[in-house]
């Protein structure tokens, strides 16, 4: 059972400054609550107990906002004092979890991944890290990610690539944390681009599909279309 988790919850919005100002993109409103609070009641439903978030620019509106506890999920924080990338938050964060791996999430989307089954199949796989994948009709906003039969990654393809169906990266992982704490993942590098793109032919990398429920608000569109679909949801 799951009940660690990581948020990435530093980000700056750039996209969607038109719309949101002065606050990090994970605390954009939707319909009057922070997207967190959204994200924080999916993790509460799937078992959580614990999250550490990973925070940087404007971090005082998310701390002052929730402090130590939201609901029965209790909060702690890590603060990058300079910009670290995905990478570099998520492990500034693994020193601050307290069993051998992590759930670990993008604060700015939401993917309702059935954790439970996610976190059986990454320790019948034996990963050292498993990716929930996506599958959309158009991959190219977000690249493609390709897996063999064994659902082991076999590669990643660049974003704006050619419009076609495929799996994408859902911004939802279970790492193992000795795996982060080997000396080549040090200072600031983006889990993407300098770890799972670049280590998948020799590591334990595993894509798991689901076809939850998925939005990221990190573009306008998407941002006003959470504010109609979110009204749906029950925290």
């Amino acid at each position: 059972m799951i009940v660690e988790a990581i948020v990435l919850a530093g980000g700056f919005g750039t996209r969607l400054q038109a719309l949101v100002h002065d606050v990090p993109k994970s605390m954009a409103l939707i319909n009057q609550r922070p997207f967190l609070e959204y994200l924080f009641d999916y993790l509460i439903s799937e078992g959580v107990t614990k999250v550490v978030l990973s925070v940087g620019y404007k971090y005082e509106v998310i701390s002052s906002h929730f402090m130590d506890r939201y609901k029965s999920l209790a909060i702690r924080y890590v603060v990058e004092t300079e910009p670290l990338g995905t990478g570099g938050g998520i492990r500034l964060a693994m020193w601050k979890i307290e069993g051998l791996r992590a759930l670990v999430l993008n604060g700015d989307s939401l993917f309702k991944v059935n954790y439970r089954d996610l976190m059986e199949f990454h320790l019948k796989k034996k990963a050292d890290a498993t990716l929930a994948l996506r599958k959309l009709n158009d991959t190219s906003r977000y690249g493609r990610v390709t897996m063999s039969r064994a659902r082991r990654i076999t590669g990643f393809s660049e974003k704006g690539a050619k419009p076609r169906p495929g799996f994408i990266n859902g911004g939802v992982y279970i790492i193992e944390k000795y795996f982060l704490m080997e000396p080549g993942f040090r200072g600031r590098f983006s889990m993407e681009k300098d770890c799972f793109e670049r280590y998948y032919p020799e590591s334990g990398f595993y894509g798991f599909p689901d076809d939850g429920y998925f939005l990221d608000i990190g573009i306008p569109e998407d941002y006003l279309k959470a504010q109609h679909e979110f009204a749906t949801f029950r925290d």
